[in-house]
C-alpha cells in the first residue's frame, strides 16, 4: 500500500464538468494553480491553508510572499567607517623628458696622463 503524503495547501475549483481538488506543497505553487484555474474558467476557486483557513478567489493575494522594501543586499549596505580623505595630487614626472635644472659648473681635470 502506498504511503499517504500530506500536502499543506488544497486548491479547489468547480467548472461545468465537475470539481477539482488539488494539493500543493507551498503557498506560491498553490497561488499559481488557483490563478490558472481562474484563467481556465473555473468558478468558486478556493485555497485551504495548513491552519484550515479557506481563502476565496478575491483573498488570494494574502498568499503572496511579503516583500520588505528597506532591506538592502549585502553589497549595497553602508559601512559605519568614516570616509577617507582624498589623496594629495602629485606632479607627474615623465622619464623621457630631460631635466630642466641648470647644470652646475664642474671642474675639468683634463686629460693629463700620469708619467
Amino acid at each position: 500500500m502506498a504511503k499517504a503524503t500530506r500536502v499543506p495547501y488544497l486548491v479547489m475549483g468547480t467548472n461545468e464538468y465537475g470539481s477539482a481538488n488539488l494539493g500543493r506543497g507551498s503557498a506560491i505553487v498553490a497561488l499559481r494553480l488557483a490563478r490558472k484555474l481562474l484563467r481556465d474558467g473555473y468558478m468558486d476557486v478556493r485555497v485551504c491553508t495548513p491552519r484550515g483557513r479557506i481563502l476565496q478567489s478575491d483573498e488570494l493575494k494574502e498568499l503572496e510572499p511579503q516583500q520588505e522594501m528597506d532591506v538592502m543586499g549585502k553589497g549595497q549596505q553602508r559601512g559605519n567607517r568614516e570616509a577617507k580623505k582624498p589623496k594629495k595630487e602629485k606632479a607627474k614626472v615623465i622619464a623621457a623628458q630631460p631635466s630642466r635644472k641648470e647644470v652646475a659648473w664642474q671642474p675639468d681635470f683634463g686629460s693629463a696622463k700620469k708619467r
